[in-house]
């Protein structure tokens, strides 16, 4: 069974910067297409950006240019760096797989105050 182990949330001031990572294991992680995703309080979770095999990549609108999604093969890890962050980038972030969705792992909280 596949296991996402996400980490690497905080409390960060506005402009400040974070690295996500999420461990994957009980899949070949090479040739899966990843994803993060965000869930706010109150609000549904959402797509926030996408890496297929290959390494390319997809963002939201909102995170252009100031997060990156990024793949190591050999770690079975896929990262997220979050630089010039916003109050409303505020949000419990989750990995997984686009296709064949695996359990929901317990996330990890970034927090970015004003």
């Amino acid at each position: 069974q596949v296991q996402l182990v996400e980490s690497g949330g905080g409390l960060v001031q506005a402009g400040g910067s974070l690295r996500l990572s999420c461990a994957v294991s009980g899949t070949i992680f090479s040739i899966k297409t990843m994803a993060w995703y965000r869930q706010a309080p109150g609000k549904q979770r959402e797509f926030v950006a996408s890496i297929t095999s290959g390494g390319s990549t997809y963002y939201v609108d909102s995170v252009k240019g100031r997060f990156t999604i990024s793949r190591d093969n050999t770690k079975n890890t896929v990262y997220l760096q979050m630089n010039s962050l916003k109050p409303e980038d505020t949000a419990v972030y989750y990995c997984n797989l686009i296709v064949d969705v695996a359990p929901w792992g317990q996330g990890t909280q970034v927090t970015v105050s004003a």
